[in-house]
């Protein structure tokens, strides 16, 4: 055979075949496998630089899921037709791929890490994301790139009461979570969910279960490492040495422990300032040739001293209790002429959310891999320097900004109406006004007040909350409410949001190589202490319930349905019978293919006038139903109304006035608006109609929503010297 290093490996998960390619694709790189699931094909390899990257104190790690369109069969929808930027659900697939892998490399190494994950063919029912996690772990497990894994991640939904592997694309449809769950071989890794409010206990079954199954998958991927892996190399370590880390937190570190000692984050780093200056003054002429190690050694103390506070003293930073939150503030209200405004302030934290409702055909297209082509609900969250007291240019949003947005975004999705119930497009905006710490929780939160201040008929109000971590040996602690310093120092990030029913959305991030189950629970049981304080003590005072009307500011929304086969009428040839209507009652109307009409005007009024022009047309018009129309022409006979665009119909000259009426020109002109009544349908739909029958049937009681509400003209001579006044004029006037 050509390739004589190809090797295949097979094992099922979820009742799929998932069938592993060594040796035949991309050889140049570090490590690579082809993998395939069901008919699901990514390429993903792992390439490390020769030499670690000068003047850096972080590991250079980069991860890109890149989405191929043609993976899927399209051409993509932009004008030069390739691909470019990486989509948002790209940025999140890769972001789910790093936060378990991170951990595991040396954290002193300097050496750029780039994996690529490739995406070449989908099958719908074996998500791409999930077979580039176990592609990613193979492609750095058999490299020579350092690494302390291999990682497995599954999917498990909750469909029927019955926890599934990796679900169908018709069971994902009913689960009630998409949990997201990588392991080692003994720890969790990584958890990324969304659910319909599910118990702590189903949530924490769900993780277990998942961790079970990929601890099966740790075993096989050991098994390809262990006949094809290379061997792994040496790097220099950019750790500061042993004597000089001891030698400078010795002389620092009681001046570090009075400056951390502060709830104010400003008083801290104000204080800082002074111990660097110090430290630097001492120590730069000794320690020449590695001045950087000296700001290595400073960051190590501060991290030594918060973590000695809380593992041994139990104490935090601001001088809370491990399991108190720091002062809350939710507010409403805030902006003037948006649809809804809310914010929450936790501390020193603080996001502001801003609600926009528009007509459905603002909701997001999008251009993926996926079967989703559009969303209704969509949230974006900001966070610009000024937030952390820094200045640096806006270059729009980066993966932090992306993830923390998609993160409020699952955590809401659950509570937002159906289309059915509210037929708007929605977009929330959180702005990070200022933050130390849980900005992304801060955003759930202010996007439940948001929602509720714009009137949105949310199911529920979600809150979100942060627990953090700390770990030595076999002890641990975890706090609540983390801070940005603890955040910092601290071993996890572990953010759950949810109602007082259950959760919606999970994040976990992690420094450390895993949880476990007795870290999770606890977790999982604080927070939602925590929560429900939150909502029912904080947020829930301000603004109990979502408004029953919405903001004047806002569009006002009428939906109806109509035979598919009266769309071509509504909207009429070369769409001059919508815009007709849109331009008569000043309102947006957007048609679908099944027969929904969106009907979008900032006039309720208007609205309705046009709701009732669309089922006039697509609903043909009743005996004994009246209406207001417009005269089109005149004849001898009698003249034609037009009671909605394209519906017109005859009011023979015996039936126009109440008296007798010798010509047509007498009672009424071309343009006058008339009250007519429906009193036949001929054999060909066409309609006779009578004015004098409306006339007679609603004076001094008016149809709402049919007749027009001006006061009629004054009497006028008709022509010929005759007055009008022996004749009772209906609704008049021109447009």
């Amino acid at each position: 055979m050509f390739f004589k290093e190809f090797k295949t490996y097979e094992t099922t998960i979820g009742g799929r075949p998932f069938l592993v390619e060594v040796g035949k694709m991309a050889q140049l790189a570090g490590g690579a496998c082809m993998v395939r699931y069901g008919e699901t094909n990514v390429l993903c390899t792992a390439t490390m630089s020769a030499k670690p990257r000068d003047g850096i104190d972080f590991f250079p790690l980069s991860v890109d899921f890149e989405e191929k369109l043609y993976s899927v069969g399209k051409i993509p929808g932009s004008f030069q037709r390739r691909e470019g930027r990486a989509s948002e659900k790209a940025v999140l697939a890769s972001r789910v791929i790093d936060r378990p892998i991170r951990p595991l490399f040396p954290k002193d190494m300097r050496n750029d890490v780039g994996v690529v994950a490739t995406v070449m063919s989908v099958d719908q029912d074996c998500p791409p994301d999930m077979v580039a996690m176990l592609g990613v772990s193979i492609a750095l497990s058999i490299s020579e790139i350092p690494w302390r894994g291999p990682i497995a991640g599954v999917n498990v939904g909750l469909v029927d009461g019955e926890y599934v592997v990796n679900p169908t694309a018709e069971q994902r449809e009913k689960s009630r979570t998409s949990l997201v769950v990588a392991s080692t071989a003994e720890l969790v890794a990584m958890i990324e969910a969304g659910a319909s409010e599910v118990s702590n206990d189903e949530m924490y079954d769900a993780i277990m279960f998942g961790h079970e199954e990929n601890k099966r998958l740790v075993e096989f991927i050991n098994q390809i490492a262990a006949e094809c892996g290379k061997t792994k190399i040496d790097f220099p370590s950019n750790d500061p040495p042993a004597d000089m880390y001891e030698e400078i937190k010795a002389f620092a570190i009681e001046d570090i422990r009075a400056a951390l000692d502060t709830d104010d984050k400003r008083v801290r780093d104000e204080r800082l300032k002074p111990v660097y200056e110090k430290v630097h003054a001492a120590f730069d002429e000794k320690y020449a040739d590695e001045l950087p190690k000296i700001e290595d050694c400073l960051y190590k103390t501060q991290k030594y001293v918060v973590r000695r506070w809380l593992l041994d003293d139990g104490k935090r930073v601001d001088g809370r209790g491990i399991d108190d939150i720091r002062p809350l503030n939710a507010e409403v209200d805030l902006l003037d002429r948006v649809h809804g405004s809310g914010m929450f302030t936790r501390g020193q934290t603080q996001v502001l959310t801003a609600t926009t409702l528009g007509p459905m055909s603002m909701d997001q297209k999008l251009d993926g891999i996926d079967e989703e082509e559009s969303k209704r609900y969509i949230h974006h969250y900001n966070f610009p320097s000024f937030s952390v007291g820094e200045t640096r240019p806006s270059r729009g949003p980066g993966r932090r900004e992306i993830g923390h947005g998609a993160l409020a975004e699952r955590a809401l999705l659950p509570v937002i109406p159906p289309v059915e119930e509210f037929p708007y497009a929605i977009r929330l905006v959180s702005e990070v006004l200022s933050s130390n710490g849980s900005t992304s929780q801060g955003a759930i939160c202010g996007s439940t007040l948001s929602l509720m201040a714009a009137g949105v008929p949310i199911k529920a109000p979600v809150a979100g909350i942060s627990c953090g971590l700390v770990t030595e040996g076999d002890r641990f602690m975890t706090m609540v409410d983390i801070q940005g310093l603890e955040d910092f120092f601290g071993d996890m990030d572990f953010k759950v949001a949810g109602t007082h029913k259950g959760i919606t959305a999970i994040q976990m991030d992690l420094k450390i190589d895993g949880l476990t189950p007795a870290i999770i629970r606890e977790a999982l049981e604080k927070t939602y202490k925590a929560r429900l304080y939150i909502l029912d003590d904080v947020m829930l005072p301000v603004i109990a319930e979502p408004r029953k009307e919405l903001s004047k500011w806002a569009p006002k929304m009428l939906t109806t349905t109509i035979p598919v086969d009266k769309i071509s009428e509504v909207i009429g040839k070369q769409g001059k019978v919508i815009q007709k209507i849109c331009a008569e009652c000043n309102c947006k109307i957007d048609v679908e293919e099944d027969g929904k009409i969106f009907i979008c005007s900032t006039d309720i009024d208007d609205a309705k006038r046009a709701l009732f022009m669309v089922e006039t047309i697509a609903n043909d018009p009743e005996i004994g139903a009246i209406y207001k129309g417009v005269v089109t022409r005149l004849m001898e006979f009698g003249a034609f109304v037009e009671i909605a665009p394209g519906k017109e119909g005859l009011v023979h000259i015996s039936r126009l006035d109440i008296r007798r009426t010798e010509r047509v020109e007498d009672v009424v002109a071309i343009g006058d608006e008339v009250i007519v009544k429906v009193i036949e349908i001929d054999d060909q739909g066409r309609l006779n109609l009578s004015r004098r029958d409306a006339l007679i049937e609603v004076e001094g009681a008016v149809p709402e929503n049919t007749i027009s509400d001006r006061p009629r003209p004054p009497r006028r001579d008709g022509p010929g010297g005759r007055p009008g006044g022996d004749r009772r004029p209906g609704p008049s006037g021109r447009r």
